[in-house]
């Protein structure tokens, strides 16, 4: 039975909580649903999804007077479920909205981890006691990576569209300043500010095989910008390595990027989910809190996936865990590591993806 949802969504800092909004929207609608997404800030839609999706509408995080105007208007419907997404607190009219009449399904969609409490929070009810909605129960539901969670975003045709994916069409149409030399390892650099970078640059224009790194706008750009002047590097690189800016990608692109690289560097929740679809290796920018939770998080996530030591080695440099030199990246190691990426998207494969999860989860409380 197809179903009305609405989709709240905070953007804090970056791009990865509406990313992942997104994509669900999109794959909700793209089954047949009507998807309200509500967001605070979505100019990031500009790029990331710039032809939109048919079924989704997008609407500015709602005021009291704005949704009374929604209501006003007698063909509007709170609908089925609503999505409390990463915890974002529902506007407290639209909670009112929501005790009137036949109540939807409220789920508090919870941020990714491999970390045990996942599984065991997964699923439970939380009476709501306070608040226009008081009375009312909402559900946390935790994305994860084993069979007792909530498992991950992945669309029905992303095997079929990675599998029909031409990387040579795709590499040879990419607006960057350079050719790639057919005997490159091609990266993909999406990240933060990590302090490993400069010293890794300098190992990558001194390997013995070149590489073409391809940098994603925004911070990484930022930031390789920053240690190239450090270094007194050009910005395009020097001996073995070369570097190109790419443009903003929309996520479909970004998907392609992912396929294409023989390594990524990816960062947050939405891109570490797609690159472990992509079955390619890759090393994950976790994103770096204060009182150095992501530590733990980071640890659970490479146990879970029984993740090699060589991987582990870079990704506690990478993450600002360890001070010692990044392994390099030579073709035998990123070899060895695409071995243990293809076992684990096949293993990942095998699971339920997130949104039909969800679906069921959310007709069982109806």
């Amino acid at each position: 039975m197809k179903k009305i949802w609405n989709i709240f969504c905070r953007v804090i800092d970056n791009h990865g909580d509406l990313g992942v909004c997104w994509r669900l929207c999109a794959d909700l609608a793209q089954r047949g649903h009507t998807v309200r997404l509500w967001v605070d800030d979505a100019s990031a839609l500009t790029w990331m999804a710039p032809q939109g999706c048919a079924g989704v509408t997008v609407h500015a995080w709602p005021d009291a007077a704005a949704l009374q105007s929604l209501v006003q208007d007698n063909t509007f419907q709170v609908g089925d479920v609503v999505i409390e997404a990463f915890g974002c607190e529902l506007p407290a009219a639209f909670q009112a909205l929501m005790a009137q009449g036949t109540s939807p399904v409220w789920v508090n969609l919870e941020y990714l981890s491999a970390e045990g409490y996942v599984a065991r929070s997964h699923g439970l009810a939380s009476p709501v006691m306070s608040g226009p909605a008081r009375g009312m129960t909402k559900w946390f539901f935790f994305p994860g990576f084993t069979p007792d969670t909530g498992g991950l975003l992945r669309e029905p045709h992303l095997a079929a569209r990675q599998t029909a994916f031409d990387r040579t069409a795709w590499l040879s149409a990419l607006p960057i300043d350079k050719p790639m030399a057919d005997n490159a390892q091609l990266i993909s650099l999406f990240c933060y500010e990590p302090a490993a970078l400069a010293g890794w640059l300098m190992q990558l224009s001194q390997a013995d095989a070149p590489t073409h790194l391809l940098v994603a706008q925004g911070r990484p750009h930022a930031a390789v910008v920053a240690a190239t002047q450090a270094l007194q590097m050009p910005l395009s690189g020097t001996g073995q390595l070369h570097i190109s800016p790419l443009p903003y990608l929309n996520q479909t692109d970004f998907d392609h990027l992912l396929w294409a690289c023989d390594f990524n560097v990816v960062r947050g929740e939405d891109s570490l989910v797609r690159a472990l679809w992509a079955g390619q290796p890759f090393a994950w920018h976790i994103y770096p809190q204060d009182d150095l939770a992501h530590h733990d998080k980071l640890h659970a996530f490479e146990a879970a996936m029984d993740m090699p030591t060589g991987l582990r080695k870079f990704q506690a440099v990478w993450n600002g865990l360890e001070t010692a030199p990044l392994p390099a990246l030579s073709r035998t190691v990123i070899g060895d590591w695409r071995d243990w990426s293809l076992q684990t998207q096949q293993r990942l494969h095998a699971q339920t993806d997130l949104t039909s999860q969800l679906l069921s989860f959310v007709t069982q409380k109806r």
